[in-house]
């Protein structure tokens, strides 16, 4: 079943969003953004009560020397949660932000972007939506906003205390089944890993990647079996 638009985006913030002029090897993504149903990407979706807090993430694609990149930071190791964790940028809707049923989501996702990161919005277009995700261990209710790094700008650490690194995973890095993995959490959960740019990615982050790569058909054949151990304070 197809989407409509005032499913994927709400209904108003449809003019934050553009396919126009995105590269052709970014139609699989647009595709899968358009198509892919809640229960597709995860278990964890959000309560019916309308509970948890609304948040956004930007799952940002760029061109990069070795082609598709997507833009990725690790969290400070003197957080209280998720140390050292790497994740897209993203988080809380702030008021500032607006109505989350009006492009609300869209905009915190580049807002927190940009003080993650330091991009510059203005280089970014928006071209997707994927449906809300739940991540019940901190009760945020999230929505992964798909972006084209259209026109690049400089990034890295804007403050240390909450961020130790940004950088750039190349796409053909995330699906060499080499860097592929089951990260195995020590109260026994398992999830899809990827062992890449010196990181280990896993989690909430790595189970949007894991379900892009494949409902965009990107993925290959990987080791399910490859077990990696997470830290017990993870």
């Amino acid at each position: 079943m197809t989407r409509t638009d005032e499913d994927i985006h709400g209904p108003g913030p449809a003019g934050l969003l553009s396919r126009d002029g995105l590269p052709d090897w970014l139609a699989p993504v647009d595709r899968a953004a358009r198509t892919v149903r809640p229960e597709q990407l995860s278990r964890f979706l959000p309560p019916e009560s309308g509970d948890g807090r609304q948040s956004a993430v930007l799952v940002l694609f760029s061109e990069g020397e070795r082609g598709p990149e997507l833009l990725l930071m690790e969290r400070s190791g003197s957080l209280r949660s998720h140390a050292g964790q790497p994740s897209f940028p993203g988080g809380a809707l702030d008021p500032e932000d607006g109505d989350p049923a009006d492009g609300g989501l869209l905009r915190a996702a580049l807002r927190e972007a940009q003080e993650e990161t330091g991009l510059d919005p203005a280089g970014v277009q928006l071209f997707g939506v994927l449906p809300r995700l739940y991540i019940p261990v901190s009760g945020f209710v999230v929505t992964p906003v798909l972006g084209w790094w259209r026109e690049p700008s400089p990034v890295g650490v804007v403050d240390p205390a909450e961020t130790a690194r940004v950088f750039t995973v190349p796409v053909a890095d995330l699906t060499d089944p080499a860097n592929r993995a089951t990260a195995v959490h020590p109260l026994g959960h398992e999830g899809p890993a990827f062992l890449v740019a010196s990181a280990l990615v896993w989690g909430f982050t790595a189970g949007v990647i894991d379900k892009l790569l494949h409902f965009a058909g990107w993925e290959r054949p990987w080791d399910r079996s490859k077990k990696v151990p997470l830290d017990w304070r993870s």
